[in-house]
């Protein structure tokens, strides 16, 4: 074997292991950087002859179907987001919407709060019906963890469970302001949507779960064991959203 040959051995059995470790979702960019960050010499075109000649292929996403229920009585609130998801630093922009894995013992759904400037999980959680209950768990989750200060701007779309008055109750007297999405405008709450293809394309799509109890775990290890703290995003410069935003506190500090 030729001294090139041998070199695309070793960067292929690192390939495999960073393959192994994404849950087999990164493609060439993303396995490009986490080759350069462990100390080796490769472009991004070497990178993805060696995934294409091993069959190492990421999962691609499905379409994403929509859970909103519109239909009630509750206020809405105007869209003050207005599809600018930039922030400039963390707990300024909250994104929170509702979906749902299929199960053997029915569905679960999902209510996740991300944050916006890292698009960070910052509250989430998992229940077998879809009520306002839900989605004020996830939200009070996110609270606690992150205790934003007065001037949060907290968008959802315009389901009844965010619409409720309990839930805008939870945000009011937290001093957040509330943005809903325009009726029947999807693209309003991009960043959350987006969020759950990535979910679905990575994990759940790729597993039979026979038990609400092992799909909710299967969240638990994929949100709070992979995605915030290893998931490299390309958003974000390639470097996951605990990553990122410790970098933005690190560099407000220097200032």
């Amino acid at each position: 074997a030729s001294r090139r040959q041998r070199e695309d051995l070793v960067l292929l059995a690192h390939v495999r292991s960073a393959f192994a470790l994404s849950h087999e979702t990164y493609g060439s960019p993303r396995m490009t950087h986490e080759l350069r960050e462990q100390g080796l010499g490769v472009g991004r075109r070497r990178t993805a002859r060696l995934m294409r000649e091993s069959g190492l292929k990421a999962r691609q996403p499905r379409r994403f179907r929509r859970t909103t229920d519109s239909q009630h009585a509750f206020p809405v609130a105007p869209n003050r987001l207005d599809q600018d998801f930039t922030a400039a630093e963390p707990d300024e922009k909250w994104g929170a919407d509702i979906s749902y894995i299929w199960t053997r013992e029915g569905w679960l759904y999902l209510a996740v709060v991300i944050d916006l400037y890292a698009r960070r999980v910052v509250g989430w959680a998992a229940g077998d019906r879809l009520h306002k209950e839900l989605a004020l768990t996830a939200l009070r989750r996110a609270l606690v963890v992150r205790r934003p200060a007065a001037g949060l701007v907290h968008h959802s779309d315009r389901g009844s469970q965010y619409c409720s008055n309990e839930y805008q109750a939870e945000l009011r007297s937290r001093g957040i302001t509330i943005s809903m999405s325009g009726k029947g405008n999807c693209y309003d709450n991009a960043m959350v949507e987006t969020f759950f293809k990535t979910l679905k394309s990575e994990m759940v799509w790729r597993t039979v779960f026979y038990t609400r109890a092992e799909a909710t775990e299967a969240l638990a290890r994929y949100i709070d064991g992979f995605y915030n703290p290893c998931r490299r995003h390309s958003a974000l410069g390639f470097v996951s959203p605990v990553r990122f935003e410790r970098r933005g506190t690190c560099s407000t500090a220097l200032y």
